[in-house]
């Protein structure tokens, strides 16, 4: 029970979330650092686009596929679409070849931050659920 619990679609999605948020910030953090050397490339992180394709992949045109004993293997991808990243080396914004906007990054991190915030929030909001749900009922 407590597996299915843990390797539900929701703890799954959301932990996989707080990953990628966390990945994010370091690489952020990375590119701040960076401001100002020259031949920096500034770095992102892909995540939703991937977590979106995942999610969308059963198309209705496909056979779903059903796993008919608990001894088959899992169907999916293991782990599913995973954090990302990617260096920008299409753009320079100054003359030393760097191409890091601080004033982007920033706007990023603080963008991120409600991201990894709200991710937090959800995680916690449904823990609360199953521990409610488990302990309904008892003094």
């Amino acid at each position: 029970m407590l597996e299915q619990i843990m390797n539900s679609s929701n703890f799954n999605y959301l932990g996989r979330g707080l990953a990628a948020a966390n990945l994010r910030q370091e690489v952020i953090s990375n590119n701040i650092a960076n401001v100002n050397t020259p031949n920096f490339k500034k770095s992102d992180v892909i995540f939703e686009d991937l977590l979106a394709k995942e999610i969308s992949a059963g198309d209705e045109n496909e056979l779903p596929l059903v796993r008919t004993h608990d001894r088959h293997l899992p169907i999916g991808h293991p782990g599913g679409a995973q954090a990302q990243i990617q260096e920008d080396d299409t753009t320079t914004m100054r003359v030393d070849n760097n191409n890091v906007d601080i004033d982007i990054e920033m706007a990023t991190l603080a963008k991120n931050q409600l991201y990894y915030n709200a991710m937090t929030t959800s995680l916690g909001g449904y823990i609360t659920k199953l521990r409610n749900v488990i302990t309904s009922g008892q003094s």
